[in-house]
């Protein structure tokens, strides 16, 4: 759990509200069957939001057989028949003082903080001593081709297996990721923006949008490019072709230039994620359950001028080069390629 909290009076009332949900939760039938309807309209707006619908197929396919497979809300059934002992034993099971990290930001007094966290939480219970286990993910290769030519556009993710959170690799991955960057077709530019995958989507004229993107967890990732290409004129097997020379040309001739542009986009865009105290607070309370420390700006700023051509080039050896990659394609799909055809384009001369 992440607590974000004030200082003074607001933040005594505040810890002590948080305190009260967490350990004291009254799971009132009513609430939870009010919850429950929610959760299922929820689910019915998510399916209508295709980007998220592309996402939910890649884990799924990506991570066939392990959690991280799973949809975040659950399959429908769960959600109907969930009880409140289900969620008690969550409870019981998760909420423990192990797992609870208090993160506050902005006129904070670190001691009188710790004193509110002293007397609010002081009493919890350490009820499960063991961690709960979790399978390894297992990432898979694979393609899923889900054709509806009611929709006038085909939406496509392809994405291969990259890493952790706390792996050396994640900032030069980062980098890599920034330098393909997003573009759509209706902002401002046109050709005339700095991104080369860009200009070259433009060119092609099939594209409508994409989105370059690295999703990280505990022991893997994903990273790849997410887009929305016109099927007309057999569009969409051009643009995957396009996303792939993308790949083989960072590795073999992106310019210094082209780096230090990209890592200071970096550095300009988790700068102002972190703009305002509640999106501080939120950074600390991740990175506390990601790293187990905060990581100065200072390191991070170092560790992204670190990346060069020779660091970036590896990572892509390494996550890029003949590895099988994972592509969801939902919508007008007809033209897309089939995978040994996808497989084949990403052991292609790198050199």
């Amino acid at each position: 759990a992440v607590v974000s909290t004030q200082s003074g009076h607001y933040g005594r009332g505040s810890m002590n509200i948080l305190a009260d949900i967490l350990q004291n939760p009254k799971l009132d039938e009513g609430a939870i069957e009010r919850e429950r309807h929610v959760i299922l309209r929820e689910m019915q707006e998510v399916e209508t939001q295709l980007q998220e619908v592309i996402f939910d197929h890649l884990h799924t396919i990506a991570y066939q057989g392990t959690p991280l497979s799973y949809n975040i809300l659950g399959p429908t059934k769960n959600i109907k028949s969930i009880t409140r002992n289900d969620l008690v034993d969550y409870i019981s099971r998760h909420y423990q003082p192990k797992n609870i990290y208090i993160a506050a930001a902005g006129g904070i007094d670190h001691a009188e903080l710790v004193k509110l966290a002293e007397k609010n939480f002081g009493a919890m219970a350490t009820t499960q001593e063991d961690s709960i286990p979790f399978p390894p993910a297992r990432f898979s290769g694979s393609l899923m081709n889900y054709r509806d030519d009611d929709n006038p556009f085909c939406h496509v993710a392809l994405a291969v297996e990259g890493c952790g959170w706390t792996n050396p690799d994640y900032f030069p991955l980062m980098v890599a990721n920034t330098l393909i960057g997003n573009w759509n077709r209706a902002q401002g530019g046109g050709r005339n923006i700095p991104s080369k995958f860009a200009r070259k989507i433009h060119e092609m004229g099939a594209g409508q949008s994409f989105m370059a993107f690295n999703t990280c967890y505990k022991d893997t990732g994903l990273w790849g490019i997410y887009g929305v290409v016109d099927p007309a004129n057999d569009g969409i097997r051009p643009f995957i072709m396009a996303i792939q020379s993308e790949f083989r040309r960072l590795y073999r001739s992106v310019s210094p230039g082209e780096i230090q542009r990209a890592k200071n986009l970096l550095k300009t865009y988790l700068l102002a994620q972190c703009d305002g105290t509640t999106a501080v607070c939120e950074d600390i309370g991740r990175q506390m359950l990601t790293y187990g420390r905060r990581i100065p700006l200072a390191e991070i700023d170092s560790r992204i001028e670190a990346v060069d051509q020779q660091s970036l080039k590896k990572v892509m050896a390494e996550y890029v080069y003949d590895v099988d990659p994972a592509l969801v394609a939902l919508g007008a799909t007809e033209g897309t390629p089939d995978y040994g055809l996808l497989r084949s384009l990403m052991s292609g001369p790198f050199e």
